[in-house]
């Protein structure tokens, strides 16, 4: 036996009573078969991990405290599910998505930092290994109150900046900010109704729904983005893009705005007017002269700015070119369509969110033109 381990456990066995066993002889431990008198579960929330190997077996120790307390915030996600849905919408924002997946792996982490393994023992017949994690009620329930009051000021501070701010980009960032440290608070307040026998939580001055909604409606108040597009199969690809951020949630308008006022339309003060931003560029096709006797080959190209409609600032740039093939140059073409308008979309929608909610700063440079020159082709 490794004097690691051995140390390790004495030094712990003096931190919680009932001790060590990292015995491998006699009986097995009662704490295998159910909660211990050492542990008693009114005090203590325990779980046992086993496998072929002791690490594993810790894993698996660890992983049975962390499973209660995910089944406990799985079922609690219907009360955020507006803002997870809110952040879901499309397929193609997963770098700036807030999941359940990501919600309840935060809260196990923080739950875990509270888990020890106080005793460990291995079967000499069968070879397994055992071991048991133990968390302390009470010290687990104030490192929780602990991080869910941090959460809660930070939310506080957002929706304070948020009622204050001038800039509307700037209360939009604030607002989704809040929410998203509201989700999180509230899934430590799950795990507070497990770590505390009474099941009693931390209630909230907030709720998601509400703050989710508000956010909704100044989305789609304030902002508003179009879409410009010219060259071979412009207006398809321009429906496409279009079609495509507004699965995104993010709300797209068919014309720009005039000088006067939204859409046009006069009257308003700029102040009342929303935001607009203006995605434009252009797309090209070609036939690649690609010497295969089966295929046909056509190239595409797209060269896209997003643009601050008022001061025509740059805030983002995407650029991006392939080659599509099949049987004839009919349907080459069609594929390099499809994908083109994919590639597109995914990459504007991107772009686009990444500025409007404050992920990615406006670019110092725009990138190299994806599309060539005429005489290049």
């Amino acid at each position: 036996m490794k004097r690691l381990p051995i140390i390790a456990c004495m030094a712990l066995a003096l931190l919680a009573p009932g001790g060590c066993a990292w015995f491998g002889q006699g009986t097995p431990p009662s704490w295998i078969l159910g909660p211990g008198k050492e542990y008693p579960p009114d005090q203590y929330l325990t779980g046992v991990g086993q496998a072929d190997a002791q690490d594993a077996a810790n894993d698996r120790a660890y992983g049975a405290v962390a499973k209660i307390f995910k089944a406990e915030v799985n079922a609690q996600a219907r009360d955020w599910e507006s803002f997870l849905q809110f952040e879901n919408r499309g397929t193609t924002s997963v770098e700036r998505r807030l999941t359940l997946d990501h919600v309840t792996n935060v809260s196990t982490d923080k739950v875990l930092e509270n888990v020890r393994i106080m005793a460990g023992w291995s079967d000499e017949k069968t070879g397994q290994h055992y071991a048991l994690a133990v968390m302390s009620r009470t010290q687990a329930g104030t490192a929780m109150l602990g991080r869910i009051g941090e959460l809660d000021d930070q939310v506080e501070a957002e929706l304070k900046e948020f009622r204050q701010a001038q800039d509307k980009l700037a209360q939009l960032r604030h607002l989704r900010r809040a929410i998203k440290s509201l989700v999180l608070r509230e899934a430590h307040n799950a795990d507070l109704r497990i770590i505390r026998q009474s099941g009693q939580s931390a209630s909230s001055t907030y709720k998601v729904a509400e703050l989710t909604a508000e956010l909704d409606q100044f989305l789609s108040t304030n902002l508003a983005i179009s879409v410009e597009v010219t060259g071979v199969q412009a207006e398809p690809v321009r429906r496409a893009v279009m079609e495509g951020l507004i699965r995104e949630g993010l709300p797209v308008i068919a014309k720009p705005a005039g000088p006067a006022g939204t859409n046009g339309q006069a009257g308003g003060k700029p102040g009342d007017r929303p935001l607009e931003l203006l995605a434009k560029g252009t797309v090209r096709l070609w036939n690649a002269n690609v010497p295969d006797p089966r295929f046909r080959y056509v190239r595409w190209c797209s060269d896209f700015v997003v643009v601050e409609a008022g001061s025509q600032r740059v805030v983002g740039a995407v650029s991006r070119s392939g080659k599509e093939g099949h049987l004839t140059e009919g349907e080459a073409n069609a594929k390099a369509v499809r994908v083109m308008q994919q590639e597109l979309t995914s990459e504007l929608a991107k772009t686009l969110a990444g500025y409007v909610y404050g992920e990615t700063d406006p670019p110092t440079a725009i990138p190299p033109a994806a599309c060539p020159r005429e005489e290049e082709r």
